[in-house]
């Protein structure tokens, strides 16, 4: 792709993320239910919308390379977003702060990825074993899942929130939203931003998996980066959406855990067995739908948590 389309595309970007935050969440307040369907509804939409452009310039291949790299990586981030409302419960953030904690845990986590996807890309063209590294991983990861079972998670036990205590002055008291506050000329780090250390870390946990997997698919750079940011663009609002109610998708893992085992094959095999897109994604979407399905189906009888910003 020619250089003004990656400029196009971090500038729209970070129009969106400017809006997101200076407009339509300006307010300091916990979004509902009925706002958080909205928002996912809408970042859905401007994914697929994306998509449309991907297809009429980039041909019918890498439209549908960047449908499965999405959909594999919106199913990796229900992981995600379970960790995420484990980190807000053991710092306690208030739900009026989630919003803008997100907000900057998602921007440092489309950095990150950015130039980890930069790092994939020269490693995969220079060398062809790279493809095996990967896949191996990704079925090690598959594997690491399914024994991990409901395995909880720890976010004291996180070495980099160690080392932020042990290296700068903490506060535990919270000061609206603020990640720093000054004390008798101290700077101090708030739960905020404790809490955002946190969710850097883990993301770049997730990253090493979900961005191997949608090498797995393609190896251009601009699917693999668009795909992934529109995907992480939408998990604050997906969170919020979803979090509460995550119960109810118990039966979704063993779905994702079987698309990560199967895109790590497929990259094994890349170099004997030309699979087509085609059924791929045929794959990773039947895979998701039935964990959906059996999930809902499962739990129908099971009582439903009640969210703290649903509206009444």
């Amino acid at each position: 792709m020619p250089l003004l389309a990656w400029v196009g595309f971090i500038l729209f970007i970070l129009l969106c993320l400017a809006l997101d935050l200076g407009v339509f969440h300006k307010k300091v307040e916990a979004p509902s239910l009925k706002s958080a369907l909205t928002w996912t509804a809408v970042w859905v939409s401007v994914s697929l919308a994306f998509d449309v452009g991907v297809f009429h310039f980039m041909g019918r291949e890498a439209g549908m390379n960047y449908l499965a790299g999405y959909l594999v990586e919106m199913s990796l981030s229900l992981d995600n977003i379970f960790v995420i409302a484990v980190i807000f419960t053991f710092f306690q953030v208030p739900p009026q702060n989630q919003h803008r904690l997100l907000f900057y845990g998602i921007l440092g986590a489309q950095v990150l990825r950015g130039l980890m996807i930069g790092a994939g890309t020269a490693l995969v063209r220079r060398f062809d074993w790279t493809m095996y590294v990967f896949g191996a991983l990704l079925i090690y990861t598959a594997w690491k899942m399914y024994a991990a079972g409901d395995e909880e998670v720890h976010p004291e036990d996180n070495p980099v929130l160690k080392l932020a205590k042990r290296f700068f002055h903490v506060t535990h008291e919270y000061h609206g939203d603020h990640f720093t506050v000054v004390k008798h000329g101290v700077t101090y780090l708030t739960p905020m931003a404790l809490a955002l250390v946190v969710v850097e870390t883990s993301d770049v946990l997730f990253a090493v998996d979900s961005i191997p997997a949608i090498f797995g698919i393609t190896t251009d750079p601009f699917i693999v980066f668009t795909s992934n940011i529109f995907a992480i663009l939408g998990l604050r609002s997906l969170f919020f959406a979803l979090a509460w109610m995550m119960a109810r998708f118990k039966y979704l893992k063993p779905a994702v855990i079987f698309v990560l085992a199967f895109v790590g094959l497929k990259m094994l095999l890349s170099h004997q067995v030309h699979m087509p897109v085609e059924v791929s994604l045929g794959v990773i979407l039947a895979s998701l739908v039935i964990g959906v399905i059996t999930s809902l189906m499962l739990t129908r009888g099971e009582e439903r948590p009640v969210s703290p910003t649903e509206d009444d």
